[in-house]
């Protein structure tokens, strides 16, 4: 838990505007928005740290979103353009060529199409804005941790401003910035497999947070999972290994 949200929240900002001044100056970000606190978060740091005028919001509907509204009010209270960007016709088919080439479609698989398609589409936002574009990432610490996230999909990005803060140090920010409480306390899900991210992984954020910042989890059952999950999913965080040849 964060002991000073303010000076954290300041120290992003900088942290944004020091970025963009020595990667993209000048560039626009571009955030992939869901309607939860990640991508809420996300973008009210960026309207902070640049000004809404260069933000960039895309909804990305696969077919149909129940929780559309959510996306659409986060980009109306924020004020910043908006693209939505409907991917159901684009995942339809590529499951479809999938099938009938023969390959193996499991039901992981098609929980993870959907991701790579919107980190696609964004880069693809991105390269269209004038004077450029930068992808921001909107993982936190606590998904990082367990691999919670879609390697080359929502795990990509060119910057991560919540990579080191855990679910509840998010959810703190979000109060803070003033975002809309059903938004940043919004329960949590990929939106892909019908299940809330806690159901589906078995223990609460609040367990999860507890065991990072602490190394404290009283039911070894789920520290073994939370260590199991660690261990398996690290290479998602890490550099792409390459081989080096001898001289």
């Amino acid at each position: 838990m964060l002991k000073n949200v303010e000076k954290t929240v300041n120290d992003l900002t900088e942290w944004i505007r020091d970025y963009f001044e020595k990667n993209g100056k000048g560039c626009t970000a571009v955030i992939g928005i869901s309607g939860g606190k990640d991508s809420s978060v996300t973008a009210a740091l960026m309207v902070r740290a640049l000004g809404k005028e260069r933000v960039i919001g895309v909804l990305m509907p696969d077919g149909e979103q129940s929780d559309i509204d959510d996306s659409k009010k986060l980009v109306t209270y924020l004020d910043i353009k908006h693209f939505i960007v409907n991917i159901g016709e684009t995942t339809a088919a590529l499951k479809k060529n999938l099938e009938e080439s023969g390959s193996v479609i499991t039901s992981d698989v098609k929980i993870n199409i959907p991701p790579r398609i919107r980190m696609t589409t964004l880069y693809a936002v991105a390269q269209g804005v004038e004077g450029g574009g930068r992808v921001i990432n909107t993982c936190n610490r606590s998904e990082d941790y367990i691999g919670y996230s879609t390697k080359f999909g929502d795990s990509a990005g060119d910057m991560s401003p919540l990579a080191m803060l855990t679910v509840t140090e998010v959810r703190q920010i979000g109060d803070y910035l003033g975002l809309p409480k059903e938004l940043v306390h919004k329960t949590p899900s990929d939106g892909l497999s019908g299940l809330s991210d806690e159901d589906k992984i078995g223990f609460s954020y609040d367990v999860l947070d507890r065991y990072i910042e602490t190394g404290i989890c009283e039911d070894e059952e789920i520290k073994a999972k939370i260590d199991r999950m660690h261990a398996m999913n690290l290479h998602k965080l890490e550099l792409m290994p390459h081989f080096t040849p001898a001289e």
